[in-house]
């Protein structure tokens, strides 16, 4: 697995008519990531055209840094347990690796 840092893309999409109830749910739960060795960051955004629909980017320090500190930990059931009631239907979640940019 990669050492070296990763961007976690999950698209989101949550029952009719839970948006805000998710909305405050997963705010509660980013603290869940926060305390996870490895976590640097987040973003959770909105899509205009379907409302139901949410991407999610956390920037990890590496691979395992999600697979194991994050997914194999109890944080992880904690978040699950706040956030998973409102999903539609099971996350889609990617792995990225930045090959180009600026800062």
């Amino acid at each position: 697995m990669s050492d070296s840092p990763v961007l976690e893309v999950a698209q989101l999409e949550v029952l009719p008519g839970s948006e805000a109830a998710f909305e405050a749910a997963i705010a509660q739960a980013f603290v869940f990531l926060q305390q996870t060795e490895g976590y640097r960051q987040h973003q959770l955004q909105r899509c205009l055209e379907h409302p139901q629909q949410y991407l999610l980017l956390i920037q990890w320090g590496s691979l395992n840094a999600h697979l194991v500190n994050f997914r194999q930990s109890e944080n992880f059931v904690r978040w699950r347990a706040l956030i998973g009631p409102y999903f539609a239907q099971p996350p889609q979640v990617l792995h990225y690796q930045l090959l180009t940019g600026s800062p």
